[in-house]
């Protein structure tokens, strides 16, 4: 699959997750073998581009290519000047952010809110288009509510502007991110439009990604929350698309070097403070359906050092094993059920 020049290992895509699609997670699922990892949001307001956060999430310091970096603003100007800024530190390839629906996103006419005005979803996307040369693509909902849902028309708006891929989340703004996924809009915006469609939404399984593939004849999936702490999912979906077969779950064992591997690359990008923080909800996510993970991840909640965080995930696996609980990740969890 390409993305103007850019030709990707596959069509496995990594949703961009602010607070967790940071560059350590983002090199972590393309080792896993996601075809592309777009990064957390950058704000287009350039009084922000100083700041410590706007600084770490433009650090694409060795990162796998393409680099892929979303911005957000509701100004067709800004919008523009985000785009080259990130262009100039690195980006290949510039994802707007039609599609989030947190509130202080969207109290700012910004993500998903910029669908309820489809003049201005047109400016800003001519605006980034003729700002830089890189490749333009697009991450949005299927519209602001469920009687105003309007996919259709800001996918033609898009792909009339220069627009090069389209990433669509099957939900409105108002569903946030309860109910099932809308896989016939998706069809529908396929079937309209020239640009590749990546379906994004409820894929958290090898055999539902080749489902939602068959069912929207999209040219790709996304995959978001299903990621956290399972990053070896797109080494599963990339085997089941390409076999027909289920890879075996990873081994406990793997799941605590890929863990404590995680941990140190979350210190070194963040430092030794806030990176502990940061670990702190990866921890609980990798650790979710093990035996005991309840009670560690309480205890884990008490620990402020990566000194400490180490060791006790450490602790914590080894039990398991003296447990003999050899049994892989997903066999585990059917036993605890």
């Amino acid at each position: 699959m390409h993305i103007g020049a850019h030709g990707l290992r596959n069509n496995l895509f990594v949703a961009p997750m602010a607070g967790v699609t940071d560059r350590p997670f983002r090199q972590l699922c393309k080792k896993f073998g996601a075809g592309l990892a777009v990064s957390e949001m950058v704000a287009s307001n350039s009084l922000l581009w100083g700041s410590e956060k706007t600084r770490r999430r433009a650090n694409h310091e060795g990162e796998v290519e393409p680099v892929a970096v979303q911005i957000a603003g509701a100004d067709p100007a800004m919008m523009a000047d985000a785009a080259r800024y990130n262009v100039d530190q690195g980006a290949q390839i510039i994802d707007i952010n039609m599609g989030c629906p947190a509130k202080k996103v969207c109290n700012t006419m910004a993500g998903s809110a910029l669908l309820r005005d489809e003049a201005l979803v047109g400016r800003i996307l001519d605006s980034v288009v003729r700002a830089v040369e890189v490749p333009v693509t697009l991450k949005f909902r299927t519209g602001w509510d469920r009687d105003n849902r309007n996919a259709l028309t800001v996918a033609r708006i898009a792909q009339a502007s220069g627009v090069r891929l389209l990433a669509l989340h099957g939900r409105t703004r108002a569903c946030g991110f309860s109910g099932q996924a809308e896989y016939d809009t998706i069809r529908e915006v396929k079937q309209a439009s020239r640009l590749p469609v990546i379906a994004n939404g409820d894929i958290a399984t090898p055999e539902k990604a080749q489902q939602v593939l068959e069912h929207t004849g999209a040219d790709g999936v996304m995959i978001g929350r299903a990621a956290q702490g399972r990053p070896w999912i797109f080494r599963e979906i990339e085997h089941f698309l390409a076999t027909g077969r289920k890879l075996s779950p990873p081994l406990v064992a793997e799941i605590h070097e890929v863990l404590i591997s995680h941990l140190h690359e979350l210190y070194a990008f963040y430092g030794k403070e806030r990176g502990a923080k940061v670990a702190r909800k990866h921890i609980s996510w990798y650790t979710k359906g093990l035996a005991g993970s309840a009670e560690f991840r309480h205890r884990m909640n008490q620990l402020d050092s990566c000194e400490q965080q180490p060791a006790a995930v450490d602790v914590f696996f080894r039990q398991l094993t003296q447990a003999g609980r050899h049994l892989r990740y997903e066999e585990k969890e059917e036993e605890l059920a």
